[in-house]
C-alpha cells in the first residue's frame, strides 16, 4: 500500500463514527429532575409501601400486606367508586362544553380574541381559589347563587346547596366545567385549525353539509387531539382532591371522598404512611392502565380508519 493510501485509510479511521455524547449532555438537566422528582419518590414510596410506616418510629417490614389489605377495605372501594362516576360525568361535561366552545372561537368573527380571553380566564384561577370562591358564591345566606334562584323563582327558600350530595356534587361539577373548560377548548382549537382549509373547501364543494363535515373530517383528524385532552381529563379528574377537601370535606356523610383524598386521610390523618405508600402505588398503576388502553384504543381506531 502507497503512503496516500495508508493516510487515507488512517483518516478514514479517525472519522469513523463515535458515540455522540451532546444529545445527552443536553436531555441531562431534565433527565436529573425527572430521576429526582418522579423516579426516587415512586421508589421510595413503593418501599415504603412494603413497611408498616408510622408517623413517630421505627418501620416495621410486613411486605405486601398493605396491598391485601385494600382489597378489603370497603372505604378505599366506595372511593374509588365515587371517583370514577365522578371522572365519567365531569368528563362528559368538559367536553361538553369545551367542543362547541372550540368551534365557536375557532371561525374568524369580530371580538373572537376577546371571547377567546374570557373563556381562558377561569383556568388561570388556582384551583384552591375557584372552590374557595365557590364556597362563597354557593353560601346560603352571603352568596350570590341561592339568592339568585330564588329571585328567579326557582325554588321557595334559598337553598344551601352544599348541604346534599345531589347539590353539592352539581355544584362541584359546574365550578370544575367553568375552571377547566377553557383550557380544554384550547386544546381542541389547537387540533381543529391543524385541519388543512383545502379539505375543508373540497367538502364544501362536494355538497358536504356542516354534520358531515364535523363526522367524516373534522372528528377523524382530530383523533389525536381528542384522546389527548382526553387523557388529561381523565387524569386529572381521578387526582381530583382539592375540590371535595375544600368545599364539602368529604361531606355530606362521607360520600364525595375521592380516591386522592381517602389517601391524605390515611396518609395525614390517620398517619398510616405505609398503607397511604400502598394506595398511591395503586392508584398509580389504575393510571397507567387507563392510559395505556386509551392510547391502545386510539391505535386500533386508527388502524381501522
Amino acid at each position: 500500500m502507497t503512503v496516500t493510501g495508508q493516510k487515507q485509510t488512517a483518516c478514514v479511521r479517525r472519522r469513523a463514527p463515535r458515540p455522540e455524547w451532546t444529545g445527552l449532555l443536553y436531555i441531562a438537566p431534565a433527565m436529573l429532575l425527572v430521576i429526582v422528582f418522579f423516579v426516587l419518590p415512586v421508589g421510595f414510596t413503593a418501599w415504603m409501601s412494603l413497611h408498616n410506616w408510622p408517623l413517630m418510629g421505627a418501620s416495621r417490614w410486613i411486605g405486601f400486606n398493605n396491598y391485601f389489605r385494600m382489597f378489603n377495605d370497603g372505604r378505599f372501594v366506595a372511593a374509588l367508586n365515587f371517583t370514577a362516576y365522578y371522572t365519567v360525568i365531569v368528563t362528559i361535561l368538559i367536553f361538553a362544553v369545551a367542543f362547541p366552545l372550540a368551534l365557536f372561537v375557532e371561525r374568524h368573527r369580530a371580538f373572537v380574541s376577546i371571547y377567546r380571553t374570557i373563556i381562558f380566564l377561569p383556568v388561570v384561577v388556582g384551583l384552591a381559589s375557584a372552590s374557595l370562591l365557590w364556597v362563597w358564591l354557593a353560601n346560603v345566606d352571603s352568596g350570590f347563587i341561592s339568592p339568585a334562584l330564588k329571585a328567579l323563582g326557582l325554588v321557595e327558600k334559598s337553598p344551601n346547596l352544599l348541604a346534599t350530595f345531589d347539590s353539592a356534587f352539581l355544584t362541584i361539577c359546574v365550578m370544575v366545567v367553568w375552571k377547566i373548560a377553557g383550557f380544554t377548548m384550547i386544546i381542541l382549537l389547537t387540533g381543529l385549525q391543524a385541519i388543512p382549509a383545502d379539505l375543508t373547501e373540497a367538502a364544501v364543494v362536494d355538497g358536504a353539509s356542516w354534520w358531515q363535515r364535523f363526522r367524516f373530517l373534522t372528528l377523524p383528524l382530530m383523533r389525536r387531539t381528542i384522546a389527548l385532552a382526553l387523557i388529561i381529563s381523565v387524569t386529572g379528574s381521578i387526582l381530583a382532591f382539592d375540590q371535595f377537601y375544600i368545599m364539602t370535606s368529604g361531606g355530606p356523610q362521607n360520600r364525595m371522598i375521592s380516591v386522592v383524598y381517602y389517601i391524605f386521610n390515611q396518609s395525614f390523618v390517620s398517619f398510616n404512611l405505609g398503607y397511604g405508600a400502598a394506595l398511591s402505588i395503586a392508584l398509580l398503576a389504575i393510571l397507567v392502565i387507563i392510559s395505556v388502553v386509551q392510547l391502545w384504543l386510539l391505535r386500533v381506531g386508527e388502524e381501522r380508519s
